[in-house]
């Protein structure tokens, strides 16, 4: 038998129960459970719009799942992990955890929901149509060796870009990124919190979010990120966007060899990024720069009501 029990804030016990939790998944697949926004909320505590769902089996008292939702931009994110010894139990651990975590969401108004799944097996699409959830958005991690060839940073050699300015830099930087992201659900609607939040992080390094500015005015930026959890260190073009006054004029192109250049520079000899499949221009962009699909990411989506689940 087994318990299941709603947190809307995380206390010192259920964290560390958790994040055993995430290690052991973390070592079984080689990719680490849950995306940024819901790692933060989880390590936050539990901001508003947060909630973690604890399985718990009844007689040894262990975690063998868990599953968060956490409020973003006109939509909820969804992640689950289930115990890698107690996957053979999945479809009957999981719907449970999902159930109640889509409980929360209706309970607080409702909403479209993503469940971001890597590499999905056909478990995982059972398990979505079970609770309601149907295929919407694929996600590729596209990468490339460092550095690029001199014939492509020469492309480079008069783009002006500079380091993020803390405590300068933040404000048109949220106006910029909300504008280029207004209807994305993970990056769109940011605020001075979520960006502190981001620039807290042990891995945020102001020399590595460039910016380019035209007539003094924000007009693109790369902020890129380097993993040390991998193998050997991983750079990430961790968002990169321009200037909705600004698109269509190659700025993207030079914006992301600038951030490569500086992974690069770092002595960072692999760089990867995540682009939505049906995002044809920026694909064709990053393949030109020589990016190669690594993986993929599937979204399982829904609208869920207010007051009432799946």
């Amino acid at each position: 038998m087994r318990s299941l029990e709603i947190k809307r804030h995380m206390d010192a016990v259920a964290m560390e129960e958790v994040s055993a939790l995430i290690t052991a998944a973390w070592r079984a697949d080689g990719a680490r459970p849950l995306n940024d926004h819901l790692w933060l909320d989880l390590r936050e505590g539990g901001r508003q719009g947060f909630a973690g769902v604890i399985a718990r089996d009844n007689a040894t008292q262990q975690v063998v799942g868990y599953c968060q939702v956490s409020r973003g931009n006109e939509s909820w994110s969804l992640d689950l992990i289930v115990h890698p010894v107690h996957r053979y139990d999945s479809l009957e651990i999981a719907p449970d955890l999902i159930r109640s975590a889509l409980t929360v969401v209706a309970s607080e108004g409702g909403g479209h929901v993503h469940w971001w799944v890597f590499e999905p097996n056909n478990i995982h699409r059972q398990l979505a149509a079970e609770v309601g959830l149907h295929q919407g958005r694929r996600l590729l991690q596209l990468r490339r060796s460092l550095p690029l060839p001199e014939n492509v940073l020469a492309e480079v050699a008069e783009f002006e870009s500079c380091a993020f300015r803390v405590g300068i830099d933040e404000t048109e930087w949220l106006s910029v990124n909300n504008s280029a992201f207004a209807h994305h659900p993970e990056q769109g609607a940011w605020t001075p919190e979520i960006l502190a939040g981001r620039m807290s992080e042990p891995w945020f390094d102001a020399n590595g979010f460039r910016l380019h500015h035209v007539d003094d005015h924000l007009a693109a930026f790369c902020w890129t990120k380097i993993h040390t959890d991998t193998e050997t260190p991983m750079g990430e073009i961790y968002v990169i966007a321009v200037a909705p006054s600004m698109a269509g004029k190659g700025v993207g192109r030079m914006m992301t060899i600038a951030g490569l250049q500086h992974l690069g520079q770092q002595g960072i000899s692999e760089a990867m990024l995540y682009v939505d499949a049906d995002n044809a221009a920026a694909v064709t962009m990053y393949s030109a720069l020589g990016f190669t699909s690594h993986h993929e990411e599937h979204a399982f989506v829904g609208d869920i009501a207010p007051g009432a689940t799946s």
